[in-house]
């Protein structure tokens, strides 16, 4: 399963850098991949993965590759809330979504 993210037009781009700060502050220990064919987020003791759409160190987009078991409650749950925070959107069929999230819920389960 994945999960479409956006950056409304109205709101800056995201950097790498702000994305794995808004991660580690509901307590990830996210890890920066970057390939040729384009950047990645991995979260520790989590197989959820971030495709990150990134143009000249900035990203509008990105994807959530949902592990195995994990596409309801915990890692997603503290990414919404992270990319919330920036001021990202979530995009499905019906078109762009802000998205809500909990205060007190954070990244908790290690694999």
């Amino acid at each position: 399963m994945e999960t479409q993210l956006v950056i409304p037009h109205s709101v800056a781009p995201s950097t790498i850098n702000q994305l794995l700060d808004a991660l580690r502050k509901v307590h990830f220990e996210p890890k920066h991949e970057s390939k040729m064919w384009g950047d990645w987020i991995h979260l520790y003791g989590f197989r959820t993965v971030i495709s990150i759409e990134c143009v000249n160190g900035v990203s509008h987009a990105a994807t959530i590759e949902h592990g195995d078991d994990e596409d309801e409650g915990e890692p997603l749950t503290s990414i919404l809330q992270a990319f919330g925070k920036l001021g990202w959107h979530g995009i499905d069929e019906n078109g762009e979504y802000p998205l809500v999230y909990k205060t007190s819920k954070v990244a908790s389960r290690r694999a």
